[in-house]
């Protein structure tokens, strides 16, 4: 009888232990939990809904102590209820707090929609004057609250610029003529009658903004001269000001000045009076508009320290909406990095392992939304929204081969995101970035109307030794992207020397430079050892796929489609293989086949066999064979290949087995590029290119919404 009492007890108390499990409530004897709320109070427990926390910070460290304590392998629950937390620091978890051995995840009680934000909401407007509203902004403690970036209903808004529509262009070079390498540093240019006026309101606050090259380069005013019409800027930009590498002016605009307050949506924040001024769209009642700019530079920081084999591990947030978040560049830091490589990011990794984030939101951030840095290893950023962005998506970076080994970063997954409308306020960030960076898989995501590039592979400019290797770059899909703002840009971009890196399976399309570039594929100064297999590339400004120089790159079994001016292009003739080009369908309508230099142009370089000196000749500089070229406007004795006829570039050993006709497509003109059942393609051992899988599976962010429209 005994026995049975002690047996119904255990059965009792395991169907509890299971009923609070199947609540998403854990067990508090085997893991810690913690419930917080918006509302909460930090005199609580937290231990259960009806008693939560107020802080997640609180949460955090309580729970990393218990497990630090115990020396827990259990998994650790800090629950959010639903609602706003506001944060002016971010949610920071260190190394020295936990237990290595045990996991902890962040995420809403009863999948609820939770908002983690860095802003603070502004009140008070009153009208101004002419269809301008005007509020006092709060004065923080012990520090000044200056911004870039302000939300109407959770809608971004653009500081007050001139113009409203399009760019002025620089009009005078003082500091030197156009003559001058690209990357000569300039503080001053001359502008034309009435771009520029020293009598604007503060003007220390003024910023120009120059677009040329592949950077935006953010200036602030020191003095503008107008006699002599030339402005001056407190630093230096570091690129020249001409429009690319031509001799004329660049694109600019001037920004955060109260005289361009003239357009809808636009605003001034006057920061010695404090004073903030709006003109409001149409639909905008300021009385009962929810009003925010952002406070915090950052909404998580996991911060390890790799030189001491000290990481934070097992750290995982889910289902969260990140968003409002400040963007910092360095002091004196004007963005003429690449890439926007330079401005901060909203969520920060560093000596991170086995962290994650996972169906999150990240929206309407001033920089980067993630950064995964020095000593990050097998993370996963996953099926998030990345939306509204002002400079990139993901960034990951680590050691270079001249640093202590322990600070590199790789083996981490980039899988299943959607990164649309990137670039808001600087326009050269790109959608994922590798930078030195190591045998990561970034696969199925959708990558979408930035204005530069939309993944982005390595950080060594030429042949030098590189941490860039084995990378994976597979069944994204990249689209929009460009704009015509910048130039020297890819869908897809590669630098450096990449053993192992693989580039297959990926839908790009619809990449628009403003000059030059605009490449589909783009392998810049050094790429090396890559793999470009079975993507699909189309509606490109210049060629689907570009080499400036490379070295013994396989471009195989690829369609490239209507590139504008070229399909192919290639910079350089080097002494070595740069590619070989085999079982691609090349098919086009306007523009040339190949741009560039696509010949053998002999080399001759100095050697030493048997202690004896001579010269060797190079001749093949590149292969290509087994392709199907067609244009359905020109028969075969019109394509010119690098200026040759068929018959002669075969008898420089170039496409000998290849086939000039239709590749018989579904419909081209649709972007159908499945191939029909004849074609000939198949006759040169062409495999089927299957889309099905390109881009996320399931639905990227937030259980609770929808992706919403991908265009602009």
């Amino acid at each position: 009888m005994n026995g049975f009492k002690i047996n119904l007890q255990r059965t009792v108390a395991s169907l509890a232990i299971l009923s609070l499990s199947l609540l998403g409530i854990h067990h508090t004897s085997s893991a810690q939990t913690r419930f917080v709320s918006p509302e909460g109070s930090d005199s609580q427990s937290g231990q259960d809904p009806d008693h939560p926390l107020a802080s997640i910070q609180k949460a955090i460290d309580e729970v990393r102590s218990v497990q630090a304590a115990r020396n827990d392998t259990n998994t650790a629950t800090i629950y959010l209820l639903e609602g706003e937390y506001q944060m002016t620091n971010p949610l920071s978890i260190s190394a020295r707090s936990g237990s290595s051995r045990a996991s902890l995840v962040i995420k809403p009680y009863q999948n609820k929609k939770v908002i983690i934000s860095g802003g603070a909401r502004i009140t008070g407007w009153k009208k101004y004057r002419d269809g301008i509203w005007m509020t006092k902004v709060p004065q923080p403690k012990n520090k000044d609250w200056i911004f870039n970036q302000l939300f109407i209903n959770g809608n971004r808004r653009f500081v007050a610029k001139s113009p409203n529509v399009g760019f002025y262009r620089v009009a005078a070079f003082p500091d030197n003529d156009t003559a001058v390498a690209y990357n000569t540093r300039g503080a001053k240019f001359g502008y034309a009658a009435g771009n520029m006026n020293p009598r604007w309101h503060n003007l220390q606050d003024v910023e120009v903004v120059v677009y040329h090259f592949w950077t935006d380069t953010h200036l602030h005013v020191s003095a503008i001269d107008n006699q002599k019409r030339i402005v001056t800027f407190s630093d230096t930009a570091g690129k020249v000001f001409t429009d690319d590498f031509t001799k004329q002016g660049a694109r600019y605009q001037v920004t955060n000045i109260f005289e361009g307050l003239d357009a809808p949506g636009e605003w001034y924040l006057d920061r010695k009076s404090r004073n903030l001024y709006y003109m409001p769209m149409p639909e905008e009642d300021m009385l009962h508009s929810e009003v925010s700019a952002p406070v915090a530079s950052a909404l998580v920081c996991l911060e390890g320290n790799p030189l001491k084999n000290q990481y934070v591990k097992n750290i995982h947030f889910e289902n969260i909406h990140f968003q409002c978040v400040k963007a910092d560049l360095p002091a004196g830091g004007t963005n003429q990095a690449q890439a926007a490589s330079r401005v901060s990011a909203a969520i920060r990794l560093k000596g991170a392992r086995n962290c994650s984030f996972t169906h999150c939101e990240i929206r309407n951030v001033g920089g980067y939304a993630f950064e995964l840095l020095d000593g990050c290893i097998n993370d996963s950023i996953t099926s998030n929204q990345i939306i509204h962005i002002g400079a990139g998506g993901i960034r990951v970076n680590g050691g270079t081969t001249s640093d202590n080994p322990l600070l590199r970063t790789g083996r981490n997954i980039i899988a299943d995101n959607m990164i649309t409308h990137y670039g808001a306020l600087y326009a050269s960030g790109v959608g994922i970035l590798l930078m030195n960076t190591f045998g990561n898989n970034i696969v199925h995501n959708d990558v979408s109307w930035g204005f530069y590039t939309g993944i982005s592979v390595g950080w060594q400019w030429g042949y030098q030794q590189s941490i860039s290797w084995n990378n994976k770059i597979a069944f994204n899909s990249i689209g929009h992207i460009g704009q015509g703002l910048l130039s020297d840009m890819g869908g897809i971009y590669t630098l450096g020397v990449s053993p192992g890196t693989v580039i297959n399976n990926n839908l790009i399309h619809d990449v628009e430079s403003h000059t030059y570039g605009g490449w589909g594929i783009y392998n810049d100064e050094g790429s090396t050892h890559m793999l470009v297999e079975n993507n699909i590339v189309y509606n490109t400004k210049f060629s689907g796929y570009n080499i400036h120089y490379a070295k013994e790159i396989r471009v195989r079994n690829n369609i490239f489609a209507f590139g504008r001016f070229h399909q192919l292009s290639r910079s350089k003739v080097e002494a070595h293989k740069s590619v070989l080009f085999e079982n691609n369908i090349v098919y086009w309508e306007n523009g040339v086949l190949l741009d560039g230099h696509w010949e053998d142009k002999p080399y001759r370089f100095h050697f030493s066999p048997n202690g004896k000196n001579g010269d060797r000749l190079v001749e093949q500089t590149f292969d290509m064979d087994w392709n199907l070229y067609f244009n359905p406007r020109k028969d075969l004795d019109s394509v010119r290949f690098n200026g040759n006829s068929w018959e002669k570039w075969h008898q420089l050993g170039k496409d000998r087995h290849s086939l000039y006709a239709d590749p018989l497509f579904v419909d081209a003109e649709k972007y159908d590029f499945r191939l029909r059942p004849h074609s000939p393609a198949f006759k040169l051992g062409f495999a089927p290119i299957d889309t099905k899988h390109i881009g996320p599976r399931g639905s990227p962010g937030p259980f609770d919404t929808d992706p919403g429209s991908t265009s602009p």
